[in-house]
């Protein structure tokens, strides 16, 4: 069986954590976004793999090759214009000639998850949709069952009567290229792959699968919070690095070549510590952070819950929690980032000028790359700070800052 990753999008809604990195490159507990799924993927013995690029292709080629380092084979399909999911799928036709699994590029799924629904596969012998429940499914296609079988899909319903949605993995026959070639087009002018599906439904059966392990769609930066979590969840310590008798590591905690962890400094996992990073004296590192390679982590620094892009450094007396730091960022001494509200209710972040609940309680900042910060500033919780920004000694900062500002 091929597999088949989507992962031509432009990463808009990730911004500004996506102007200068493709979505797929990521970083999520400790790897690229997508190498993530690759494995899964490999380790339910799909690895003879087709990736649609489009935004940044050459960086997602450069990364991955031919895939033979990541235990696979990978082949590359680059669409040049967005014309929607059925248009995206339609363009492997010749490519396949049996069954392939196909994955949306922005959703995470657990390798427990993949074996699952090629399990399912091959015992009804027809093409699979998977399946997850979520607690607000307004912005998904909700899906009617019966019987296992798919009987209706119904996007973005104003009212749903399930919470039960399509979970963006399947395994296809190939008589869904039938069915787009039959596809016209939707009223936003893009080809969509569910109403390729329900006319493929006419003729035959969607069956369903149920995932029990978790998923999350990754449609906002600080949804890669929440993935973090998830794909950390069964880390396996390894520690490559250089740790002082005099720090302490707790649980589950991977720690890359060149790495020093000095003096006074607590690590507690599930956490990752990137290749040639220096960390501490007395820092305190906390569960679900991934730190990347070549970062400073300085005294008497806190990180909780955090994803720390590579060549970032949080030198000292800094608290960051709950964040999205992008590469090359400096904090001045002192800078806090404030990740809870008073009242403790639901963070909101200003999103194309309007507030966006979050659907988290804790959230910090989201931070582009090249962000420098003075002393004793101060961030705001759910702040979005644009690449290239500077935020001079004392400040205060809150909502969204375009980039390449400079507050002082």
């Amino acid at each position: 069986m091929k597999g088949y990753i989507l992962a031509a999008g432009e990463g808009v809604r990730m911004r500004p954590l996506t102007s200068n990195i493709p979505k797929p490159l990521l970083p999520v507990a400790g790897r690229p976004f997508l190498e993530h799924n690759i494995e899964a993927l490999k380790e339910a013995g799909v690895k003879d793999l087709i990736l649609l690029v489009g935004w940044r292709a050459p960086r997602i080629r450069e990364h991955f090759g031919d895939g033979k380092a990541f235990g696979v084979k990978i082949e590359y399909v680059e669409q040049k214009e967005r014309l929607g999911t059925a248009h995206a799928i339609g363009m492997i036709k010749g490519m396949v000639d049996s069954a392939f699994f196909c994955l949306y590029g922005d959703v995470v799924v657990t390798k427990e998850s993949v074996k699952g629904i090629v399990e399912h596969h091959r015992k009804v012998k027809g093409s699979v949709m998977a399946l997850t429940t979520v607690p607000d499914p307004k912005r998904y296609g909700t899906i009617v069952v019966d019987a296992g079988v798919v009987k209706d899909i119904i996007e973005k319903p104003e009212v749903p009567e399930t919470n039960t949605v399509n979970a963006g993995a399947y395994v296809l026959m190939p008589t869904i290229f039938d069915a787009i070639a039959e596809t016209k087009k939707s009223p936003r002018g893009e080809y969509e792959v569910t109403d390729s599906l329900k006319i493929m439904m006419k003729k035959e059966h969607l069956y369903t699968h149920l995932l029990k392990g978790e998923w999350i769609d990754v449609a906002r930066p600080w949804d890669l919070l929440e993935a973090n979590r998830i794909l950390m969840q069964d880390l396996e310590a390894r520690i490559e690095g250089d740790v002082s008798d005099g720090a302490t590591i707790i649980g589950p905690v991977q720690i890359g070549k060149g790495t020093r962890v000095l003096p006074g400094s607590y690590v507690s996992g599930p956490a990752i510590i990137g290749p040639d990073c220096e960390i501490g004296p007395n820092a305190y590192i906390r569960p679900s952070t991934s730190i990347g390679e070549h970062c400073k982590i300085g005294a008497a620094v806190e990180i909780k819950n955090s994803i720390i892009m590579n060549r970032t450094n949080v030198p000292h007396l800094s608290y960051v929690g709950d964040s999205v730091i992008g590469e090359r960022c400096n904090f001045g001494a002192g800078t806090k980032v404030a990740n809870l509200r008073l009242d403790e209710k639901e963070v909101q972040v200003i999103v194309d000028g309007k507030k966006t609940g979050s659907g988290r309680r804790k959230l910090g900042v989201i931070m582009g790359d090249d962000v420098k910060t003075g002393i004793n500033a101060t961030i705001d919780v759910g702040t979005v700070i644009g690449e290239g920004t500077m935020i001079g000694m004392g400040a205060i900062v809150r909502g969204t800052i375009a980039p390449k500002s400079r507050i002082f």
